[in-house]
C-alpha cells in the first residue's frame, strides 16, 4: 500500500515534470551546448570551443560589461525613484481623499500601456530638432538647455531612465496599494488615541508593516529593469553608439550583427546567472529582515 500511495503522488506529479522539463530543462541544455560552441546560427557543423565564449565574455569583452553597468544604472534609478513615487502616491490613494478611486486608474495606466507606442512616443518629445520638450523650453525662454536628449551620450541614458520609471511606476504603486489596505485600520485609531501624529504613526506602524511589500517590489523591479528591452529599443535603438545598450540588446547584436549565436548563448547563460546571484542576495536579505522583525 505505501508503495502505491508513493507511486500515485508521483504520477500525480508526472505531468507538471515533463511540461518543464521540455519547455524548460531542454531548452537549457541546448542553450548550454550551444553556448560552447561557434556557431554562426546557419551552419549545420558546430565546432565545439568549451569555455572559450565564457572566456571572452568575461574578460574580454568591453562592451558587455558596459551594457550590465547601463542596466545597473537604470535599475539603480528604479529602485530609488520609481518605487519611491510608487509607495508614497500609493500611501496618499490608501488615505480619504477624494477622487481616491480615480487616481488610482490614472497611477495604474503607464504600465498598461504597449511598451512600443510608449518608446515611440517620447522618442518624439524627446527628439531633438521638432520635439515637444524643446519646444516648451523655447516658449518659456530657456532654449539654451535645448538639446538632442536621445542622441547626446550625456542625456541618452538618463532619459531613458526616466521614461523606464514613468511607465514602470505603476505596477509598484498597485502591489503597495495592496500591502497598505492590508493594515489594520484598529492600529492606526490606537496610536491616534494615544496622541501620536501622522507623521510617527507613519514612521512606527506604517514603515514596518511595509517592509516585506518593499521587498518584494524591489526584486521584481531588479528582474524586470535588468531584462528592459523593448522600451530602449523603440527609444534609441541602444545609441547612440552603445550609451543606452543593455545585455539583452548586446545578445541580439551578437546573434544579428556578429552571426555569433554560441557567443550570444554564453552571454544569456551568463547574463541569467547574474541575475540567480542578485536575486538570491535579495531573498537573503529578505529572509534576515523578517527574521529581525520578529
Amino acid at each position: 500500500m505505501k508503495i502505491k500511495s508513493t507511486l500515485e503522488n508521483y504520477l500525480f506529479v508526472l505531468p507538471a515534470v515533463i511540461i518543464f522539463s521540455i519547455f524548460y530543462i531542454y531548452p537549457f541544455m541546448q542553450v548550454f551546448l550551444l553556448g560552447m560552441s561557434d556557431w554562426d546560427g546557419i551552419s549545420v557543423t558546430k565546432a565545439f570551443v568549451g569555455l572559450t565564449n565564457f572566456k571572452e565574455i568575461m574578460f574580454s569583452d568591453p562592451p558587455w560589461w558596459q551594457s550590465m553597468r547601463q542596466a545597473g544604472w537604470i535599475t539603480l534609478v528604479a529602485l530609488i525613484f520609481q518605487n519611491a513615487l510608487a509607495f508614497l502616491l500609493a500611501w496618499a490613494c490608501d488615505r480619504e481623499i477624494r477622487l481616491k478611486n480615480y487616481y488610482r486608474l490614472i497611477f495604474f495606466l503607464p504600465p498598461i500601456l504597449s511598451e512600443v507606442v510608449v518608446g515611440l512616443v517620447w522618442g518624439w518629445l524627446l527628439e531633438g530638432n521638432y520635439g515637444l520638450l524643446n519646444s516648451w523650453l523655447a516658449n518659456l525662454g530657456l532654449s539654451h538647455l535645448a538639446r538632442s536628449w536621445l542622441t547626446d551620450p550625456k542625456t541618452a541614458l538618463n532619459c531613458v531612465a526616466i521614461v523606464h520609471c514613468w511607465k514602470g511606476f505603476g505596477w509598484g504603486f498597485l502591489i503597495f496599494l495592496a500591502g497598505l489596505q492590508t493594515i489594520p485600520r484598529e492600529l492606526y485609531e490606537a496610536a491616534r488615541v494615544d496622541g501620536a501624529n501622522s507623521w510617527s504613526m507613519f514612521r512606527k506602524i506604517t514603515i514596518p508593516l511595509m517592509i516585506p511589500v518593499a521587498i518584494l517590489v524591489s526584486i521584481l523591479t531588479v528582474l524586470g529593469t535588468m531584462q528592459a528591452f523593448v522600451l530602449i529599443t523603440a527609444m534609441t535603438g541602444g545609441g547612440p553608439g552603445y550609451h543606452t545598450e543593455v545585455p539583452v540588446l548586446r545578445i541580439l547584436a551578437s546573434m544579428r550583427g556578429s552571426s555569433r549565436f554560441g557567443y550570444a548563448c554564453a552571454q544569456g547563460i551568463i547574463f541569467g546567472v547574474i541575475l540567480i546571484f542578485i536575486s538570491f542576495i535579495q531573498y537573503r536579505f529578505s529572509k534576515r529582515s523578517q527574521a529581525k522583525g520578529a
